[in-house]
């Protein structure tokens, strides 16, 4: 895996001829760590402020990296994941990666993000659990972070990210990119950092998280909070509330999915009584198993601050509303909806349309409905290809 340019040493290999080693020094900065058996990155970012005035003494943060860093440092592309995603974009899964690239195809030689000029970065968010700082990080005094961890907003989220492209030496990005949570970051950077974006690609997003939207998360946060195994948040070493989240998750799924699809697909189709269990609906089954399976990669405490955290998105707070706030980017902005979509509705795409910046809007017609924007890959490739010029 190539590594982003700076300190470069000659190496041999047994019998062949020498190669460049790149390692990913940059700005004067120790080597990042390496994550063993993985393609993931840390890197130590020192300090980090967050909104609420908590001050994060040691921020982390994992990141997965393709391509190559120019000498002008001018074509990395910056990836943004959604809500239960993390830095592994494309790949297989493994031992201690345990899900395959939530957007396989997207990036290599010859695919939309063409790793043959571009440099691609995608990184574990502040907030999250695999890698990133986070409720289950160890705070200053060696325990966990759990219930003292801040509550943290999109605009600290990104914050965090560019603490990250300074880290490296990236002053602007190509594009920034991504979908649903991601794609909040992106309009986020546009709008917060508009010198230090060229393009940005929003899907499956909105410029605000809306009363409907953060009415189907509450009962998703309340189900975590009620579990007895939630413990105020401090459930460490414990596995937690995973039947709360499973529960969450459950919530969350079918806002994921169209009212068609679960529909057609499922209907009223009974699921067979297994192993002594009560005979269910079809439906119930797969939601339940979708619940379940998250709690077996995934933090309840990252699941609630990643929730609150997309409750608290709106580019217009202190901004003098979403016009004006959409009137500071300067990059060229694409916008994609899903147009089955019942979690981010079309609508609130067309809001972020209305940017002087965009350059696009392009409706995605798919049966799956918000969960479009990871299904729909070669209508998503167009997208993206479109808006990188590539």
């Amino acid at each position: 895996m190539d590594r982003p340019t700076s300190a470069m040493t000659s190496v041999h290999r047994s019998g062949g001829d020498p190669v460049v080693a790149v390692g990913p020094v940059t700005g004067g900065r120790p080597a990042d760590r390496p994550d063993a058996g993985t393609d993931r990155w840390f890197a130590d970012l020192g300090r980090l402020t967050v909104e609420d005035g908590t001050t994060l003494p040691a921020l982390t943060v994992a990141y997965e990296q393709w391509g190559r860093l120019n000498a002008r440092r001018d074509n990395a592309v910056l990836v943004l994941h959604a809500l239960t995603g993390d830095s592994h974009v494309v790949g297989p899964a493994g031992p201690q990666q345990p899900t395959p690239g939530w957007w396989d195809g997207l990036i290599g030689p010859g695919a939309p993000l063409d790793t043959d000029r571009l440099y691609v970065l995608a990184a574990n968010v502040l907030g999250g659990c695999r890698g990133t700082t986070g409720p289950s990080s160890p705070a200053p005094d060696g325990r966990p972070w759990g219930s003292r961890f801040p509550r943290i907003t999109v605009r600290d989220q990104v914050a965090a990210e560019v603490a990250f492209a300074d880290h490296l030496g990236i002053e602007r990005f190509h594009t920034v990119v991504g979908g649903s949570m991601g794609g909040m970051r992106a309009v986020e950077w546009a709008v917060g950092h508009p010198d230090r974006v060229a393009r940005s690609v929003a899907i499956a997003t909105g410029a605000a998280f809306s009363g409907d939207q953060i009415a189907w998360s509450t009962p998703q946060l309340d189900a975590i909070r009620l579990d007895p195994e939630f413990r105020g948040g401090d459930y460490y070493p414990g596995a937690g509330p995973v039947r709360g989240m499973a529960v969450a998750r459950q919530i969350a799924h079918a806002t994921y999915r169209s009212a068609l699809e679960l529909d057609v697909r499922f209907g009223r189709d009974p699921q067979p009584a297994v192993d002594g269990a009560a005979e269910q609906f079809a439906v119930q089954s797969y939601l339940r198993h979708h619940g379940r399976k998250l709690g077996r990669r995934f933090d309840p405490n990252s699941y609630l601050v990643l929730t609150e955290a997309m409750n608290s998105h709106d580019i217009g707070r202190g901004r003098g509303g979403i016009t004006a706030a959409l009137h500071r980017i300067t990059a060229e902005l694409t916008v994609a909806v899903v147009d089955s979509d019942r979690l981010f509705p079309p609508a609130q795409g067309e809001v972020l349309a209305t940017a002087p910046a965009c350059r696009a809007l392009h409706v995605l017609h798919s049966e799956y409905g918000h969960d479009g924007f990871l299904i729909e890959a070669g209508a998503v490739a167009d997208v993206v290809r479109d808006a990188v010029g590539n």
